[in-house]
């Protein structure tokens, strides 16, 4: 029977569409957490289980593939629990759902201001020709409560001599993560998740493998200041953006 188009409607236009953006999402998670082989063996499994199930109709092997579908939701839940956590808790999160709110008023994305940038901006390029070792961390949909409670609170107003001061090499606070959050200061001293990925270059340190981390496992937005070359650099969404000049630098915290 030969197939007619015109079967299709907006409605299955939109399904489609909506099925491949939520894969398409679930390849990122998974590809920038470290699970994309675990994504890509399920799909397999799943892609071998409709052609044994519905293609071939082998009975026997269908109902045993039925079985192991039904158990393996549990299984997944709990092989993927971090992941699900964190989308659950970004949806849920305030700004996601300003953001949401927003997105649907027809608004526009806010951009960071300039007086809240420039402070950040000079106090890495004073770290940075003095290489002194810095890492901050700025949060944006996703919560950053739990790393908030590894450090020190400090709630303060975002000021260029509080950040170098925070990271100068006698400051008891210098070798954590500082956690910017609603425009202030919120902690300082933090332990960051760090990264095991075998792909990050070798000559990149211990801050540049916690900004990985939590670049994978959050959309926060990570600045490193190196300690051995006084490079400026950024983890975002799992990718690096390596020495990094001023203008580069606003420009990428400008458009958040």
């Amino acid at each position: 029977m030969p197939f007619d188009i015109s079967l299709i409607g907006i409605k299955d236009i939109l399904d489609i569409l909506l099925v491949a953006y939520l894969l398409y999402k679930t390849y990122r998670l998974m590809k920038s957490s470290g699970s994309l082989n675990s994504f890509v063996g399920i799909l397999v499994f799943i892609v071998i289980w409709v052609i044994v199930s519905q293609v071939l109709q082998m009975r026997l092997l269908g109902s045993i593939f039925d079985k192991l579908v039904s158990v393996g939701v549990l299984a997944l839940i709990v092989l993927f629990q971090d992941e699900i956590r964190h989308f659950l808790l970004t949806l849920g999160s305030r700004h996601h759902t300003i953001s949401i709110l927003r997105f649907f008023r027809g608004g526009h994305k806010n951009e960071n201001s300039k007086e809240d940038i420039m402070p950040i901006v000079m106090a890495c390029m004073s770290m940075s020709k003095g290489k002194v070792g810095a890492l901050i961390v700025i949060e944006k949909n996703f919560p950053l409560d739990d790393i908030v409670r590894t450090g020190d609170v400090i709630d303060a107003a975002i000021n260029q001599r509080l950040i170098e001061n925070i990271f100068f090499k006698n400051s008891p606070l210098h070798d954590g993560a500082m956690i910017i959050s609603n425009k202030r200061i919120r902690a300082a001293g933090c332990i960051l998740p760090v990264s095991h990925n075998l792909d990050i270059p070798k000559e990149l340190g211990l801050r540049h493998r916690a900004a990985m981390g939590i670049s994978q496992e959050t959309d926060a937005l990570a600045i490193i200041v190196s300690e051995e070359t006084g490079n400026i650099s950024i983890a975002r969404q799992g990718r690096f953006f390596l020495r990094l000049t001023a203008e580069e630098l606003e420009r990428m915290l400008t458009a958040g």
